[in-house]
């Protein structure tokens, strides 16, 4: 009574267990986007490219402003001195302050041209940011669906097990019936044996993938996830989305905007051949201990000067010619941009053409596989098929199964990839908010 007391409650405790719901979280691919642009380290160091980008603004707004400075000393010398004729010449404490304003600028306006050089830095920066986020965003949905080709591989590893073990049971059954040899029964135990190890190797798969996931997206180890719905759609045709990114994608903005700064400094370099002018005004207070004949207690003066830069050893020359390489530099390095940026969206689009035609032949051949083994497992138990036939059809429907799994993902990823390599926010397009207009038919 009190074994079966104790088998009452285990078993009670155990339902209990596998009732109980669920406390982990559950995350779809829009949640996992949003959660690793919060806690990414990574996203965060390359904000801060911005912030250091936009203090550069300052440090250009701050060659145009006027520079006060103030200041003051004291002298304590050892004795007083007069001249000839008795009068003072050098007292025993003099004290000196004021105030000083000063501004330099160059006449060739460099110092306008430096300040909008600093913005159009700032621009660049953002667009590089932009261009970090897509990237991590894609590398993020990369970890995402490995997962779940992982989680689906383990899913047809358990499959298998559970036939193969069936399919062992049947072959016990029907060698005690004389039916078959121990041939067979023992080819269903190394069937079975074979399925466990990749039963093993699937789990470790599957455990690598959500540790490597967990930790792209910033989310605890236990997690769920929910998958995204198979959407087929229409690609346009190739033109419009080369067209598309060149328009659409910061990466490109960003080379674009760096061949403008390599051009503005050009000018900014060759500003140095100007004259500059420099307008001061200052106040001074002066205190002597006695007063010496020529002592002025306070003046007030301002002053223009005029500096012209004659000859410098060729160093303006120099910075010229290396601004002048910079700019073309730059400039080649658009054109080898744009032209991998092409190769790039071409190959993405082939890679997504070929995925799609591939995920609906795993379609096809799953189906077929399915209503094989289905078939064969009803001969085997009537004695109309043999054990290589079941192990036949079991082998198609797992390389049919894993096939699916491996089409399915892949379309998914590359509309994505497709989504990234075109310029249109990842995050938009999931979240399902980008115009009618914008989006692919």
């Amino acid at each position: 009574m009190r074994v079966l007391n104790a088998r009452t409650i285990s078993i009670g405790l155990m339902l209990l267990l596998w009732g109980a719901p669920s406390t982990a979280a559950e995350y779809t691919l829009e949640d996992l986007y949003r959660v690793g642009m919060q806690k990414s380290e990574k996203v965060r160091i390359s904000s801060e490219n911005v912030e250091i980008a936009d203090t550069g603004t300052y440090k250009a707004l701050s060659a145009l402003l006027p520079k006060a400075t103030a200041f003051g000393a004291y002298q304590n010398y050892s004795e007083e001195k007069r001249g000839p004729s008795g009068s003072l010449i050098q007292p025993e404490t003099q004290s000196n302050w004021g105030m000083r304003i000063d501004e330099t600028l160059s006449l060739s306006g460099r110092e306008f041209k430096s300040y909008s050089l600093s913005r159009d830095n700032v621009e660049k920066s953002r667009f590089d940011f932009r261009s970090f986020q897509e990237d991590f965003l894609l590398t993020l949905s990369l970890a995402y669906f490995e997962f779940l080709k992982a989680r689906k591989g383990l899913e047809i590893a358990d499959s298998n097990v559970e036939r193969l073990t069936k399919y062992r049971e049947a072959a016990r059954t029907r060698l005690k019936a004389g039916e078959i040899t121990k041939t067979t029964v023992l080819r269903a135990e190394g069937e079975l044996s074979g399925a466990l190890s990749d039963q093993i190797k699937a789990r470790n798969y599957y455990e690598s993938s959500r540790v490597y996931l967990a930790r792209i997206a910033g989310i605890e180890r236990d997690f769920q996830i929910r998958e995204m719905p198979v959407e087929e759609r229409d690609t346009p045709p190739l033109d419009v989305l080369k067209e598309r990114a060149l328009k659409k994608r910061p990466d490109v903005k960003s080379v674009e905007t760096q061949v403008q700064i390599s051009e503005k400094q050009i000018d900014v370099t060759r500003g140095a051949y100007w004259p500059s002018v420099s307008v001061a005004g200052v106040y001074s207070g002066t205190e002597q201990s006695p007063e010496t004949a020529s002592y002025n207690k306070e003046s007030i003066w301002g002053g223009v000067t005029l500096n012209f830069p004659i000859f410098e050893g060729g160093l303006r020359r120099a910075e010229v010619r290396e601004s002048e390489s910079r700019y073309r530099q730059a400039v080649f390095q658009y054109r080898d941009f744009v032209k991998s940026v092409n190769v790039e969206v071409e190959n993405t689009y082939l890679d997504l053409i070929a995925q799609k035609g591939i995920y609906k032949s795993a379609q096809d051949q799953l189906a077929y596989a399915e209503d094989n083994i289905r078939a064969v497992a009803k001969q085997f138990e009537f004695g109309l098929a043999s054990s290589l036939d079941v192990i036949d059809a079991n082998n198609l429907l797992i390389s049919a199964q894993k096939l699916m799994a491996d089409a399915t993902y892949n379309y998914q990823y590359f509309i994505l990839r497709l989504q990234r390599v075109t310029g249109y926010p990842l995050m938009d397009y999931v979240a399902g908010t980008m115009g009618e207009e914008k989006k692919p038919r």
